[in-house]
Formats: C-alpha cells, sequence, structure tokens
C-alpha cells in the first residue's frame, strides 16, 4: 500500500484553502487545512507535512514569521502563496527558507505541477550500486559534500542543509574554479521545469555563505557580471 504524500495547506481564506484541498485529494496526496500561524507550526509538528502551501497574509503571525520558525528546525519544503508579485517580496521568501513562491490568483494546474516538482527534488532517490562505487563526494581540507547520502561535513561537524542548497555546492565544488552563470546553475540544479528567475541561485548562494565560511584553501567567488566558481587556491 502507498503511503500518501501529506500536504499542509495554510490560508486563512477557507474557500481557497478547501478548493486547493479538494484538487490535492484527487492527486492522491493527504492534506490538512490550518488558518494561522500558530496552529501551522503546531501542525507542522503533528501532521508531519512532506510540504507546506503558506499563505503570508495570516492573522497573527504572518507566513514570513512562520517560515522563518520552521526552517530553525526542519527543511519540509515550503511554497509561499501571496498576492504580493513584487521582487522584494518573492526574494524576501526564499530567503526565509521557502522553495517557491506563487502569486495570487494562481491555476491550480500550475500548483500541483510546482507541488511536484518541488517534491521530486526533496524525495530521497535510490542509490544505484555503481554511484556508491564511484563515490559521488568530493573532499577539501575541513569539507566533504556526498551527494550519495546528502551529507556534509564541515570542519569535522556534520552540517544540516537541504537539498538543493547541497546539490548546488556539490556542482560547483565538482568543478573547482569553473565559472558557471546564473542561467547555467538554474538549469542544472533546478530543471527546465523550475519556474523561476536567477534571483534563486543569488539566493541560495548567500545562504551557503552563511552556513561555510570562506576557507584558506577553498571559497564560492562571485564572478561579477557573469556567476559563481568554487574557487580553490593553488
Amino acid at each position: 500500500m502507498t503511503v500518501k504524500q501529506r500536504i499542509l495547506i495554510v490560508d486563512d481564506d477557507n474557500n481557497i484553502a478547501e478548493l486547493v484541498s479538494l484538487y490535492l485529494i484527487k492527486e492522491c496526496f493527504e492534506t490538512m487545512i490550518v488558518n494561522d500561524g500558530e496552529s501551522a507550526l503546531k501542525a507542522n509538528q503533528t501532521f508531519r507535512p512532506n510540504l507546506i502551501l503558506l499563505d503570508l497574509m495570516l492573522p497573527g503571525m504572518d507566513g514570513y514569521q512562520v517560515c522563518r520558525e520552521i526552517r530553525k528546525d526542519s527543511p519540509v519544503p515550503i511554497i509561499m502563496l501571496s498576492a504580493k508579485g513584487e521582487i522584494f517580496d518573492k526574494v524576501l521568501g526564499l530567503e526565509l527558507g521557502a522553495d517557491d513562491y506563487m502569486i495570487k490568483p494562481f491555476d491550480t494546474k500550475e500548483l500541483i505541477a510546482r507541488i511536484k516538482a518541488v517534491l521530486r527534488r526533496y524525495t530521497t532517490k535510490p542509490i544505484p550500486v555503481d554511484s556508491v562505487q564511484k563515490g559521488e563526494y568530493v573532499e577539501y581540507p575541513d569539507l566533504t559534500i556526498n551527494l550519495t547520502n546528502y551529507s556534509v561535513i564541515y570542519k569535522g561537524e556534520s552540517l544540516e542543509m537541504p537539498p538543493k542548497e547541497l546539490e548546488l555546492l556539490y556542482f560547483l565544488a565538482s568543478s573547482p574554479n569553473q565559472v558557471f552563470t546564473r542561467e547555467q546553475l538554474l538549469d542544472h540544479i533546478w530543471g527546465y521545469e523550475y519556474i523561476g528567475d536567477t534571483r534563486t541561485v543569488d539566493v541560495h548562494i548567500k545562504r551557503l555563505r552563511e552556513k561555510i565560511k570562506d576557507h584558506p584553501n577553498w571559497c564560492i567567488s562571485t564572478v561579477w557580471g557573469i556567476g559563481y566558481k568554487f574557487e580553490v587556491k593553488r
């Protein structure tokens, strides 16, 4: 029996929440609806969703605060929903840890497609035997990035990192000193089906730099006007 993936819908507009829930149930998801931020934090602990649809305009604690609190101890995928379409709002949402951002009103089919795309990225893939033998990892002084088991060891300690950040770090580090444009990174890490812009790359690089500081032997460098590279100092 297949275990259904669970979607937590956080929206104070019950009409929208119930409509989204109906479509998700038809797609064989299990859903739960809550209408405020405090309830969302509790449901994240009890319902243990595979993904959260998070409206920004909530009574009391808004969606940004909810996202910030969840990200303190959980990597659960979050798609923000908002009537705010300004670049500032999107970037802020991504900086706080959201995985995608959709503007209301949205097409339900597009929402379902984005949910499935985000879940595919977060689903642990079976590890092929040849991958284990090859050892999909890169190692530098004080840094080991293992794509086989999605782990990062930094200065001897295990570092918690969402899958997209880890994949971005691994991709850069596996091609030292090679410069990649934001478009190339977006294509390689998020894929052609991702509907977003290059600011997504900038936000993830910023998060990586907050967790992994420049090392005497290596660093994540910005190549102004082009993109980024994992610079190894010879």
